[in-house]
């Protein structure tokens, strides 16, 4: 098959109504996956890359529900070694929150930031975490939803 130019420039555009109506639901068990390839999938699903119609300007992605979320596993010496960081602005009130603790006492925030450090720095990212809900344990008040299990391959490609 022969391409012309005229081909080439053709751009498929969907209204944003259709956007909107054709949003999937997806829930995946965090249960024993690594925290950095699971942040991974999950972001592009929020961002909507998996989609024909993706573009960098437009919210076209998925809601995720994650239960399970404190189950997430980390590989090396990530629990003792990786710090999060916290500044109130005022001098000397600069937080050290290591990862086993953040783990312990707030289990699904380690996700969250995570997923949020992965999306894009613009003004779509809070409307794209609005859409990730994270559940501690696999109870969650999602049942109503159509939710497609997400499988998510935890080996290195």
């Amino acid at each position: 098959m022969q391409t012309t130019k005229k081909d080439l420039n053709t751009t498929v555009w969907a209204h944003p109504d259709a956007i909107q109506a054709q949003r999937a639901r997806w829930i995946v068990d965090a249960a024993g996956m690594t925290l950095g390839r699971l942040a991974v999938e999950i972001s592009k699903r929020l961002i909507g890359k998996h989609k024909a119609y993706y573009c960098d300007f437009w919210d076209c992605g998925d809601y995720i529900v994650v239960v399970n979320a404190e189950k997430i596993r980390v590989t090396g010496n990530k629990l003792s070694d990786k710090i999060y960081y916290r500044h109130s602005g005022h001098k000397g009130h600069l937080k050290e929150i290591p990862l086993a603790s953040m783990l312990a006492k707030h289990p699904a925030r380690v996700l969250e930031l995570a997923v949020k450090g992965m999306l894009p720095k613009n003004k779509l990212r809070k409307d794209r975490l609005k859409r990730l809900k994270l559940c501690i344990g696999s109870a969650h008040k999602y049942g109503h939803l159509n939710l497609q299990p997400l499988t998510i391959s935890t080996q290195k490609q």
